[in-house]
């Protein structure tokens, strides 16, 4: 498996040879990306959902599923792309030829009492022989079973470092966590964060895969 960081929480996962674009949204760089087998968006919020982007991203990849939250479903056919939009829920087994893409929860992760909460699916992708791996989108809620590699939102207005904390003990991925949904931090804060993190995600620690500027890696 070959992850590569677009920014933000924007992940591409190379996998049993298909190409998964996940959470394409304004705080990621996703021009160019060509042969996707699937673009997967966890929520509507424009952080993981860029309305301005996605467009000629899909019309790039003409053959690309597009497997969305339900309610992020009927955003895109707002925008007259209802006829690519496959809703996605949990329960469901989607299949994208040796690649097995389970959605993981409904909610997104209450930001304050004031607002109300909208629908969030997050994906387990798994493939025969190579690490699994679970990217939550906003919510730390879900029940993904046993994974390799955890994904895990760094900072939100939503976010606070020791239920992130608790989300990785939770989960204790087998491999170790990316970092993600760090859009909104400079450089130093980022560090604090991820120290934080990577200290006490477990008991000794817990490995962190960073791939900010990184590059695609090979896990």
């Amino acid at each position: 498996m070959q992850l590569t960081s677009l920014g933000h929480a924007c992940l591409l996962v190379e996998s049993a040879d298909q190409r998964v674009l996940v959470d394409p949204g304004n705080f990621s760089d996703v021009g160019g990306q060509r042969d996707l087998t699937a673009v997967v968006v966890t929520h509507q919020h424009p952080d993981h959902c860029d309305l301005e982007q996605l467009p000629a991203l899909l019309r790039a990849n003409p053959r690309a599923r597009v497997l969305v939250e339900p309610q992020t479903a009927e955003v895109l056919a707002r925008e007259g792309l209802a006829d690519r939009a496959e809703r996605m829920s949990t329960g469901q087994v989607l299949e994208l030829g040796h690649l097995r893409v389970t959605p993981v929860g409904e909610v997104h992760a209450e930001i304050h009492p004031y607002l109300d909460r909208i629908g969030n699916v997050g994906v387990v992708l798994r493939s025969e022989g190579e690490p699994s791996v679970y990217h939550p989108g906003d919510a730390l809620d879900g029940e993904p079973g046993d994974v390799d590699v955890l994904c895990v939102p760094v900072s939100a207005p939503w976010g606070k470092v020791s239920e992130t904390i608790e989300f990785v003990r939770r989960i204790g991925p087998a491999r170790g966590v990316v970092p993600i949904h760090d859009g909104l931090l400079v450089d130093a804060g980022r560090a604090i964060y991820l120290k934080h993190i990577e200290a006490y995600g477990a008991d000794g620690g817990v490995e962190l895969i960073d791939l900010r500027d990184a590059g695609p890696t090979v896990l």
